[in-house]
């Protein structure tokens, strides 16, 4: 199994200075001295689709996150283990419930909710997005928790003006299946800093 999947904690960090597209490495632990993972966002395309691979040099592809739509304002992305092909579920987005406060549902195979991922707190995510500079005094904090798992995986925002950073904590302990835990932090890192 790849060491990204075996990671209890590990930080992605978007390229700085990148003009068409975005770049993420995955590291080990806030040092940021060893890559554990690596994903790339290709510029102006209808459908997202990134791909999560062990390294640079994209010899092992861990993770494929597609969008299924074109047009889909909430997001809908289906994911994809990158070593056996096999579907693990997707993530939504709550479309207009995400203005306010950024909110996303875990889906099953079948569609059904399995578990949720989204902000800490409504009145911390209004102030990030009223007050200019908002975001940098309180950066966002997101909580997967999936049903019956044991405990929930955080994601946080370590976010100055240049550089994009999310630390991914509790993963191993959370019970929650680490693929499912990546997806959800490659999209955070990809889709959300969009709004910035």
């Amino acid at each position: 199994m790849a060491e990204l999947f075996e990671s209890d904690s590990y930080m992605l960090r978007r390229k700085v200075l990148k003009l068409l597209g975005a770049e993420f490495h995955i590291y080990s632990d806030e040092s940021m001295q060893i890559i554990i993972g690596y994903s790339k966002q290709k510029a102006l395309v209808f459908k997202e689709e990134l791909r999560v691979y062990s390294d640079e040099s994209q010899s092992t592809k861990l993770l494929t996150i597609k969008q299924k739509e074109v047009f889909d304002f909430a997001g809908n992305f289906g994911l994809v283990d990158g070593q056996t092909g096999e579907s693990i579920g997707s993530i939504r987005r709550k479309g207009l419930k995400s203005l306010l406060k950024d909110s996303w549902v875990v889906l099953d195979l079948t569609g059904n909710e399995i578990g949720t991922l989204g902000e800490d707190s409504g009145g911390k995510a209004l102030v990030r997005r009223v007050v200019p500079f908002g975001s940098l005094l309180m950066p966002q904090q997101f909580v997967l928790r999936m049903n019956g798992a044991s405990g929930g995986v955080t994601f946080t925002q370590k976010m100055n003006p240049i550089v994009h950073k999310l630390l991914v904590s509790g993963v191993l302990s959370s019970g929650i299946d680490p693929r499912l835990v990546a997806g959800a932090a490659v999209l955070l890192i990809a889709i959300e800093s969009k709004q910035e």
